[in-house]
């Protein structure tokens, strides 16, 4: 028989950072006492015989034979086949997975407590098995009861979807692999545990483990999995920072918990792009789509008021329209306040340096307040005219027209830089009602359709944007 070591490690509870010894501050993430001591996976050993001892797995339970050969192959004689995909039943959760959700995946959703990770993975197992697809849903927070008052009140569970409450990772894995689900949703990872790790669910050791043994399920059996993720309190997947590297994909859900919008975020896609957003309204039917995020944005957006434009930014392959806001008022203190919302307050210090430097406007004796309005928090380059723009509009007190849009970078010397896609952007802009646009000059020579009505307005520095909120 094959010896098995025991032994014990510290284990960072931030970032998942292994040592042999405890320390005070973790040297990887730099936090002061999060190491707790954890027993690690058990490491076969050699046997007298030379081979070693075959672990069953952290469920004791084996995938596929362990004596396969591996022999190394080419490129070229791999045989191009595109992923299986399916659809979800939702478009906007389509989008973000990169046009739905992969045979064979690990998908991880994360976001704070009461965002609606549980609400839309219930709704997406609706609409998958009413489509004909075989999906199991696991829980270990809620009981069946709960599940069903939850399922009533977004429209009702088809017969077809079956639901678990179950914790024990042995006894889900030998039902995923006598039932053969194509999809299989875990609510969530930190309340599943493996008889053979002593350490508690949610721990490190346990998160780890059991994501590695439902990744091995996922690859294997071509079965498509959705979990659940808490979050700690800055934000990000609790446990080992290694979980957000074994999965497939890292959904994010932003947005207050008080507010109704909600934004599902891809920060990781191996099969797709990172940069796209989905937008849902919270009511008491579930998660609902925003088709046009655009018009979303753009609701109750004031009229003839200073400090207010409207810029475009892309999120992946989609024109999003935003409207920037910008209050400037003389500060009571030797040093000015500088505070933004939806943006990153650096560069908004950055592009106001800049605005004093070329363009000598005294903006050190004044507070500024810039808020992106809607709740996205974007930080494309393209919004630098937009902010610049508006924060001239509220220091001059000069209403730009309502049927402005405005995008581009600026750079330190003042001059206005090229961004990518901007034909999109100008045919977003027109299909929502605006009739002019503000543009680099570089971009503005690229444009080959340009709408009709949509007067475009080429400028080369942020002296020319000044000369024409002047003339306004």
């Amino acid at each position: 028989m094959a010896g098995i070591k025991k032994k014990t490690a510290f284990f960072c509870q931030e970032c998942g950072y292994e040592a042999a010894k405890w320390m005070g501050q973790c040297p990887a993430c730099k936090a002061w006492n999060t190491m707790v001591e954890e027993p690690v996976r058990m490491s076969p050993v050699k046997s007298a015989g030379g081979q070693r001892g075959i672990s069953s797995g952290a469920s004791g339970f084996s995938l596929g034979g362990n004596n396969r050969s591996a022999v190394p192959v080419s490129l070229s004689s791999v045989r191009d086949a595109e992923e299986t995909r399916f659809s979800t039943g939702m478009g906007e959760l389509d989008r973000v997975l990169g046009g739905g959700a992969v045979a064979g995946s690990l998908v991880l959703v994360g976001g704070d407590p009461g965002i609606g990770k549980s609400t839309i993975l219930l709704q997406t197992s609706c609409y998958m098995a009413k489509s004909g697809i075989n999906v199991l849903y696991i829980s270990g927070e809620e009981s069946l009861r709960q599940i069903k008052l939850r399922a009533v009140r977004i429209g009702g569970a088809p017969d077809s979807l079956r639901f678990l409450c179950e914790t024990n990772l042995a006894v889900i894995a030998d039902i995923v692999m006598r039932d053969k689900p194509q999809a299989v949703v875990i609510d969530s990872i930190q309340t599943m545990y493996s008889e053979d790790v002593a350490s508690a669910p949610g721990s490190v050791s346990q998160v780890r483990e059991t994501t590695a043994v439902l990744l091995r399920l996922a690859k294997e059996m071509g079965i498509t999995f959705f979990i659940v993720g808490h979050v700690t309190k800055e934000g990000t997947v609790a446990g080992p920072r290694v979980l957000e590297h074994m999965v497939d994909t890292v959904l994010y859900f932003e947005g207050d918990r008080y507010a109704s919008y909600r934004i599902l975020r891809g920060v990781k896609n191996r099969f797709g792009s990172t940069n796209e957003i989905g937008i849902f309204e919270m009511r008491t039917e579930g998660l609902v789509e925003v088709l046009n995020p655009s018009e979303y944005m753009l609701s109750g957006r004031p009229l003839g008021a200073s400090g207010s434009v409207v810029t475009c930014s892309m999120e992946g392959t989609r024109p999003v329209l935003t409207e920037v806001q910008a209050l400037i008022v003389e500060t009571n203190f030797g040093y000015p306040r500088r505070q933004s919302t939806g943006t990153d307050s650096n560069r908004v210090s950055l592009l106001m340096a800049v605005l004093e430097k070329r363009l000598n406007i005294p903006l050190s004796r004044y507070d500024a307040y810039i808020n992106l309005a809607g709740g996205i928090r974007q930080t494309e380059p393209a919004l630098d005219l937009g902010i610049v723009l508006a924060i001239l509009s509220g220091f001059k007190n000069r209403a730009v027209p309502d049927d402005l849009i405005v995008f581009g970078e600026v750079g330190l010397s003042g001059e206005v830089r090229s961004v990518s896609m901007a034909e999109n952007r100008v045919l977003e802009a027109a299909k929502l009602g605006f009739h002019s646009c503000i543009l680099p000059a570089s971009n503005a020579s690229g444009i080959k359709t340009v709408p009709e009505g949509m007067k475009l307005i080429p400028i080369r520095g942020i002296g020319q944007l000044s000369d024409y909120l002047s003339s306004c």
